[in-house]
């Protein structure tokens, strides 16, 4: 066992893991305590709150049970504590605490740190702790404010404050934990709530190196300032632009004479936005999905699969994965040799990367689509299926995208289909390359050099 799992002490991968589940453990035990009950709610069984606590852990938000109503305060509190940690990485947290104490991070915890940062090996570690820290307080901050004004409206104080907080703190983390059981679509038309989860989702799920950057860059001007940013932070700023259009606009064309049809304009351009950005992997919805055609349910999947930024609160194989294979793929097609982009030229080893993390994303997927397809539909034929088929393929894209989003299949859920539901919400906030090369060898050698041969391609 300890050649094969090796020292959890000594690989920044392992770190990451065992730190997650220590959360979830820690999670699930507090949700499984009857403080945590709502008061007319019926006991929650040991898997329903390792579910739960997985969820918001990984920051996904699907849920076999209702947040506002068995849940008490106490375990909405600990539910949303869960998803702040989870959100901005317990690694980051503990660092960050450990230079305030003035004790110096070892070199694991700075290995670790960069890699869930996006940082450098020479950069000031304190300096960027303080700032993802000081990001987030911001963002959820301004969300709080801007959501406490529009709730006094509509609550008490003290719980219109409560909502405002746990909705702000849940879009900037990318969770799609809501105090409703119908997320936010009682709050469809309402502009406010709309723009400021949309804005809380991106700046959070766009990822702490780009944020970084711009702040960085953004007093040279807008020429010189572009300029200077990273090609990541270039990347990113253009594949979220683009995604967020085509899904925008996708959703708007499809569901013009479908969901959108008794909208006024103005509500169906807010409904297409939002859903647009939650697919990011927010989780959140204003419409029923079920009520959505199977073509909209398809684009949803494929922009929840690609997700948001690296090394920020969201899932997904990331959009800067999908910005370099398809750069790769179209200067392959003219014959280039090399792969250049913005005076830049990506290293080999980077798109070796990105087509490894896509497959595996896709291998994933693919085999736990037919687990849940074999546990929960082996006796139900073909044409009695009525597109289970569908709601199966979009729950565990959902949850492997840390998502949230559901047709409604999350209820139907058996005790080992949850089981499969709570491994890819795992494997999908660690990362699943990350989680291999935690249960990997430790020592590997260089494998023999045969001479080359090249198999047909295409």
């Amino acid at each position: 066992m300890a050649q094969l799992t090796g020292s959890i002490v000594k690989y920044p991968a392992r770190n990451l893991v065992v730190w997650y589940l220590g959360l979830i453990a820690v999670g699930t035990i507090l949700l499984s305590l009857s403080i945590s009950r709502g008061s007319d709610a019926e006991n929650i069984s040991f898997l329903d709150a390792f579910f739960t606590a997985t969820s918001a852990s990984c920051v996904t938000g699907l849920a076999v049970r209702s947040t506002p109503h068995d849940f008490s305060f106490f375990g909405q509190l600990a539910i949303l504590v869960l998803i702040q940690i989870g959100g901005i990485g317990i690694m980051t947290i503990t660092t960050f605490t450990m230079f305030n104490l003035g004790t110096k991070p070892s070199l694991r915890a700075r290995a670790i740190l960069t890699e869930t940062l996006g940082a450098g090996d020479d950069v000031d570690l304190k300096w960027i702790l303080q700032h993802v820290l000081i990001v987030t307080a911001a963002s959820e901050g301004i969300g709080f404010v801007i959501l406490l004004a529009r709730n006094l409206f509509l609550y008490e104080p003290g719980t219109a404050a409560w909502h405002a907080l746990f909705h702000s703190v849940s879009a900037f983390c990318n969770a799609g934990f809501a105090l409703h059981d119908d997320s936010l679509t009682s709050f469809q038309g309402d502009v406010i709530v709309n723009l400021t989860i949309s804005a809380l989702i991106i700046v959070g799920g766009i990822g702490f190196p780009v944020l970084l950057d711009l702040n960085k860059n953004w007093r040279r001007g807008p020429l010189e300032g572009w300029v200077n940013l990273h090609i990541h932070s270039k990347f990113m700023l253009f594949g979220t632009a683009f995604f967020l259009v085509a899904g925008f606009l996708g959703f708007l064309f499809l569901e013009w004479n479908g969901v959108l049809s008794e909208m006024p304009f103005e509500k169906k351009l807010l409904v297409s936005g939002f859903h647009s950005v939650s697919c990011r992997t927010a989780g959140f919805n204003t419409i029923d999905l079920s009520t959505l055609t199977n073509a909209t349910l398809f684009i949803s999947m494929m922009l929840m699969l690609i997700g948001a930024g690296s090394c920020s609160t969201g899932g997904g194989f990331k959009v800067s994965t999908v910005m370099v294979m398809a750069l790769h793929a179209w200067k392959t097609f003219q014959g280039a040799t090399r792969i250049n982009f913005a005076r830049r030229t990506i290293p080999s080893e980077v798109i070796q990367a990105a087509t490894a993390t896509a497959l595996l994303f896709t291998f994933v997927a693919i085999a736990a689509l037919t687990l849940l397809l074999v546990i929960q539909q082996s006796s139900v034929p073909h044409p009695n299926s009525q597109g289970l088929f569908l709601d199966a393929a979009f729950e565990v894209i959902s949850a492997l995208g840390t998502v949230g989003l559901s047709t409604g299949f999350t209820s139907t859920l058996s005790g080992t289909s949850k089981l499969i539901i709570i491994a890819l919400m795992f494997l999908g906030r660690i990362g699943p390359i990350s989680v291999f090369a935690a249960l990997s060898m430790t020592e590997r050698t260089t494998p023999v050099e045969y001479p080359k041969e090249e198999p047909l391609i295409g």
